[in-house]
């Protein structure tokens, strides 16, 4: 496949414990993503990435990561899933994910991803493999619970039902796995009944926690995108969108507190972290001869 040239692969950041989920680097091996999700903000003009929709891999990607890895004075946990999905459809072929995982358990790394594919769940032993060494997080972003609209507006990625499928092998086989349900379309997928759903079925799964934002953002570039799919999938719910939000960059689900409150109190009758300090301090629990290695101070 066609590849683009890296000088780097992993980007050093500032791990946190309440605000995102705690990693010290951040790495995409592929560019590019061919999902197709109609509310993709990667496609905004700000983040300056042409021919959005084409993946490439990065490369000599894994060799490249190897001395890296190799010239890192102590281990770390790896963040994968920001801007290009680790588990494109191109991995079945190239396994670059595959091979970066069996290099993070070589030299001691953990790995946080974040994915829409439930191909992960072919590579379940060795992440199990790798979380007896490092700390393991694996998220599978869900929005709706209905597999048919999950077509309309994530037209190429696994469905819904798939997807809650690889988080059940990920779970037997030991990984810590949750959800990042997000984002939350408002007049598409803010209902409760929807939000419901997906949570029981994530804690059914085997799934141990689920983060949500309710609602979404829009920006150049994402903003028009969006808007002609919603003219084309949807029609009148623009209108909609313009009358609730006009040009805002904001977009709240519609009774946005009521949700997130009812969110909560499921999450915590159906045992499930939903905030990033709780979700962080788990992933690391597993940890207990490494923790200093991960301090989180």
């Amino acid at each position: 496949m066609e590849t683009v040239p890296a000088r780097q692969l992993l980007t050093p950041l500032r791990p946190t414990m309440e605000h995102f989920f705690y990693a010290h680097y951040n790495m995409n091996i592929y560019r590019g993503c061919c999902h197709g999700c109609i509310y993709c903000d990667s496609r905004s003009l700000c983040y300056h990435l042409p021919d959005f929709d084409r993946v490439r891999i990065k490369e000599n990607a894994l060799a490249l990561l190897e001395r890296e890895l190799y010239a890192k004075r102590r281990p770390g946990i790896v963040s994968m899933g920001a801007m290009s999905d680790p588990y494109n459809p191109c991995e079945e072929t190239q396994e670059a994910t595959r091979g970066a995982l069996v290099l993070l358990r070589r030299y001691g790394f953990g790995i946080s991803f974040t994915t829409k594919a439930a191909r992960c769940a072919r590579d379940a032993e060795l992440l199990a493999s790798l979380s007896r060494v490092a700390p393991v997080r694996a998220c599978l972003t869900l929005t709706c619970a209905d597999d048919k609209l999950c077509k309309q507006i994530e037209p190429n990625v696994s469905l819904t039902s798939q997807r809650l499928e690889a988080i059940r092998i990920l779970a037997q086989a030991g990984v810590y796995t949750g959800i990042w349900l997000n984002p939350v379309l408002p007049f598409l997928t803010d209902y409760w009944e929807n939000l419901q759903e997906l949570l029981v079925r994530t804690r059914d799964a085997g799934g141990r926690y689920a983060v949500c934002f309710f609602g979404m953002t829009l920006r150049s570039g994402n903003r028009e995108y969006y808007f002609n799919a919603l003219d084309r999938e949807f029609p009148g719910v623009k209108q909609a969108y313009l009358r609730a939000f006009g040009n805002a960059y904001a977009c709240p689900a519609r009774d946005a507190d009521t949700l997130a409150r009812r969110y909560r109190e499921l999450c915590r009758k159906l045992g499930l972290a939903c905030t990033f300090s709780q979700i962080n301090q788990e992933m690391l629990s597993g940890m207990p001869r490494q923790l200093s290695l991960f301090d989180p101070r």
